[in-house]
């Protein structure tokens, strides 16, 4: 057995970075979907800047499942797709109102949250665990932010 580093990643390693370039591309989209539907442009501008990050963390992830010769994932899931329809339905039926794409960015945050801790329980102490704990910590700090917006936004 063969000691793994950022440069030669488990299998299993990779399966589950690869789930986490999923959950930050599909966080991306959402965000930006949610951007362009909103009628308030300070929380626009969070949601693109929030999803530019996830971009960036996405692509940080990508390099080391390149660095271990695997091709990265690219896409996201079918299921965030429907979530984004979702919203955009909902959206629509609400004018653009903040409160509802608050409500269904903390959903999508409460998935993208769990995705991380899942994966950190998992591979705990492995070679990825400094970069995941420090992506944990801009998902968990994204996800309270909004959450705070959206029980600010319920009582205003």
């Amino acid at each position: 057995m063969s000691l793994e580093t950022k440069t030669k990643l488990s299998d299993i390693t990779i399966a589950k970075l690869q789930k986490l370039i999923q959950a930050n591309l599909d966080s991306y989209a959402g965000f930006h979907e949610a951007a362009d539907k909103l009628n308030h442009a300070e929380l626009s501008a969070f949601f693109r800047n929030i999803g530019n990050e996830r971009a960036a963390m996405a692509s940080e992830l990508q390099q080391y499942v390149e660095f271990s010769g695997e091709k990265t994932q690219d896409d996201g899931s079918v299921a965030a797709k429907i979530h984004r329809l979702w919203m955009d339905i909902r959206a629509k039926l609400n004018g653009g109102d903040p409160q509802v794409i608050l409500n269904e960015a903390e959903r999508g945050e409460d998935h993208i949250k769990e995705a991380y801790e899942g994966v950190l329980k998992e591979t705990g102490g492995g070679a990825m665990n400094d970069v995941l704990t420090a992506q944990y910590a801009k998902i968990k700090a994204g996800h309270d932010k909004i959450r705070d917006l959206r029980d600010t936004c319920r009582t205003n």
